[in-house]
């Protein structure tokens, strides 16, 4: 169950997608803390999963539930105090581009209108990105980035970052209808999710190099994400934005193991091997460390940001 402490009164929780690598994770984290869930899928991912344990598992129930049905939503929704949203690109349009920033706008929009619509939302985790907010900051101007950054879109559209594009516009749409609707909601802006899964055409990895040499190139592997998720949501005093990372890749042997995994290379240059340069960190994620300091199960995963990290590269 849900620790006390928190004094959480949220019972049945909505995921959406639940299709997705973290929101099938999410949704069998949910249901060993004692969670009803309501899994909503978009038919895209792996499911086949969920509908194993929808067979033994009763207090999880699969909705079939589009960001662009908007009755779809409203169904996945009835009876839940809470949703954790999250947005893969439509199986017919997979590529991010210019034109994707509509698309996940309108999701987003959809989204947020149900859940003002559905008098039982007590609270929406609303996933969004790291790119959100790392984009289009001179360094003499913010020597330090975090959440309470926004990530430039003319920067975007200049140099075609349409995933971050894309990732801010829906995130600004969901804030500013949260707001004018009263709904309670918190935001995790994640860096890079690493895993098997992760190919060299994932559109986060666009402009990988200037995120390097910035500082501000950060990863999060899939537990720790999940943890945040839940922690975030679980505890009442959570507000606004969480920047979500347990990783930086500053240093070139972090490159290139990145590099390795996305591309194997018969053998590294010896000089790169070699380069023990460190990139002078540039981003913060001090706010959703100290929240999750108190989070029963997190804290053997909380670390020192300021110090070398080997997590999820080799």
């Amino acid at each position: 169950m849900a620790p006390a402490s928190y004094n959480c009164i949220f019972n049945t929780i909505c995921v959406m997608d639940a299709s997705t690598r973290l929101g099938t994770k999410l949704v069998k984290r949910l249901l060993k803390r004692g969670y009803t869930v309501h899994a909503a899928i978009q038919n895209h991912g792996e499911s086949s999963s969920l509908k194993r344990i929808e067979c033994e598992e009763k207090k999880l129930k699969i909705f079939e539930s589009d960001p662009f049905d908007y009755h779809s939503i409203l169904d996945a929704l009835k009876g839940c105090s809470g949703l954790f949203y999250s947005f893969e690109p439509p199986a017919d349009y997979p590529t991010y581009d210019e034109e994707m920033g509509e698309v996940e706008v309108r999701a987003a929009h959809n989204v947020l209108e149900a859940c003002a619509q559905t008098d039982t939302i007590e609270k929406v985790v609303f996933t969004s990105s790291a790119t959100t907010i790392i984009w289009g900051h001179d360094k003499d101007s913010a020597p330090s980035i975090d959440e309470r950054h926004w990530t430039d879109i003319n920067f975007c559209r200049k140099f075609k970052l349409w995933h971050a594009m894309s990732k801010t516009l829906a995130e600004k749409t969901a804030w500013a209808l949260a707001m004018d609707r009263g709904i309670n909601m918190v935001t995790i802006n994640s860096g890079l999710l690493m895993g098997p899964e992760l190919t060299i055409t994932n559109p986060y990895l666009k402009g990988a190099a200037e995120m390097y040499e910035d500082g501000v190139f950060v990863t999060v592997d899939l537990d720790f994400l999940v943890d945040a998720h839940i922690c975030v949501y679980e505890d009442i005093a959570s507000y606004g934005r969480y920047l979500c990372f347990n990783h930086i890749i500053n240093q070139k042997q972090d490159a290139l193991n990145l590099v390795q995994m996305l591309s194997p290379l018969p053998s590294p240059p010896q000089s790169l091997e070699e380069d023990t340069t460190i990139i002078q960190q540039r981003i913060s994620n001090k706010k959703l460390n100290k929240l999750m300091v108190d989070f029963r199960g997190c804290q053997p995963q909380i670390m020192d940001q300021n110090a070398n990290q080997d997590i999820c590269l080799s």
